[in-house]
């Protein structure tokens, strides 16, 4: 109730566009008179942000050519993320996208509403998506982060919450994962915007689904348009309300809104079992990588082989891995240095060919079954340091030596990227 004794609850009622005073004076004519029309300082800073597109890819360590999707659930129990009714689709669909997903080709982060952390408890959520987070998903922070994720997203798998809205008003695709929304006020532009946005498949191949959207987008025009009628005022805006709320005079100078802060630096750790297809070919050796897959990929006719981090969950698939691998400062006294860690992973595995210790996002160093010690050094943005280590055992089950592989370095494919890495023996 807006006027529970015929007068306004609140002394202000703040309204981002004139399309929601036309619905607050159809239903409650009495509150009109308080509403004030100021803009959104949330999409003000989003527009403000947008210029940093590219450091919040990298805070999330997208690579370059990689597609960085973002799944997002409002709370409700119609949202993607529900109360395990029909539509409660995200559980379900997040071991999917990661292992139909190519790895190298897209990067994962889910947005979840605070409501559902505080609803359920961070450790349940957290069991919840166990399996997903293994694979290589990232969790987005829910107030701090959220943002900057939609920013650099370059689709949305999402419901009819503002997360995906303010998508779509930025201009990025938006695949809606559920029908239903009977709780949208029908001539809502967001209810408009539910029904005319491409629906996801649950059940459909997710990767041709992504693609497509991607490929055949045209932004709408209604989430543009109903947003905010006043793009980069609000603060103004709302300052101006404030002090004439409280009788005082407005200070002089801009009014300005925080911007958003960068993210720390989240790169994809991937614990899960990694099935991979390498070929060989003119120009260069392209890598297919799929996260703890059901299935064997499909049409996988080149050199497969398994790959796996030394911390994954299950230590018995260590034993039948063909690359073994981890992540850490190469100084760490814990291990001894890289190589000594190599030495003794080869040993203590008998079926692993290579033992490879990523040192940073640009550079590894790897053993091979044979007692050769490689570094491995591509630029920043460069690709996944683990999937170089594939590229090279493909190569040299293809016949390529040590000695070629220095001589030439490798160019490694994945998707439509090729990044090239320079090979060397160790410092």
């Amino acid at each position: 109730m807006l006027t529970p004794e015929g007068d306004p609850v609140a002394d202000a009622f703040v309204l981002s566009h004139p399309e929601q005073l036309d619905r607050l004076r159809a239903a409650c004519p009495e509150a009109a008179p308080a509403a004030v029309l100021a803009g959104d300082p949330c999409f003000d800073r989003m527009l403000a942000a947008r210029c940093h597109r590219d450091r919040f890819r990298r805070a999330l360590g997208v690579h370059d050519g990689q597609r960085l999707v973002v799944l997002n659930s409002t709370w409700n129990p119609d949202s993607l993320f529900g109360d395990g009714g029909a539509e409660d689709l995200l559980p379900a669909l997040l071991p999917r996208l990661v292992s139909e997903l190519p790895l190298d080709e897209y990067r994962l982060a889910a947005v979840l509403h605070p409501n559902i952390w505080q609803g359920h408890g961070p450790g349940q959520v957290r069991a919840w998506t166990d399996r997903a987070r293994r694979a290589g998903l990232a969790l987005v922070d829910p107030l701090e982060g959220w943002r900057q994720a939609v920013i650099a997203a370059d689709v949305v798998i999402g419901d009819f919450g503002s997360v995906s809205y303010y998508a779509a008003a930025l201009g990025t695709p938006v695949l809606v994962g559920t029908a239903s929304h009977h709780t949208l006020d029908e001539d809502s532009p967001v209810a408009a915007f539910v029904r005319e946005a491409p629906r996801l498949d649950a059940y459909g191949p997710l990767e041709k689904q992504l693609a497509t959207v991607i490929a055949s987008h045209r932004p709408l025009r209604g989430p543009a348009e109903f947003t905010t009628s006043a793009p980069g005022e609000s603060a103004a805006l709302l300052r101006r309300a404030f002090y004439e709320l409280a009788g005082l005079d407005e200070p002089t100078g801009p009014a300005l809104l925080d911007p958003l802060p960068l993210p720390p630096y989240e790169p994809r750790v991937c614990t899960a079992p990694v099935r991979v297809v390498t070929r060989v070919a003119a120009n260069g050796v392209s890598v297919t990588r799929y996260a703890d897959p059901r299935h064997e990929p499909d049409g996988a006719s080149g050199y497969v082989h398994t790959a796996v981090h030394e911390d994954t969950l299950d230590p018995g698939v260590l034993s039948h891995a063909d690359v073994i691998h981890r992540q850490g400062p190469g100084d760490d006294p814990r291990l001894e240095g890289p190589e000594a860690w190599a030495v003794r992973t080869l040993a203590r595995f008998p079926h692993c060919s290579v033992a490879a210790y990523v040192t940073g996002p640009t550079e590894c160093v790897v053993r091979t079954r044979d007692g050769v010690t490689l570094r491995l050094t591509g630029e920043p943005g460069g690709g996944d340091p683990t999937a170089w280590v594939s590229a090279l055992h493909g190569a040299r089950a293809e016949g390529r030596t040590a000695r070629e592989l220095v001589a030439t370095g490798l160019v490694v494919v994945t998707g439509s990227a090729a990044h090239t890495v320079s090979v060397s023996p160790p410092r």
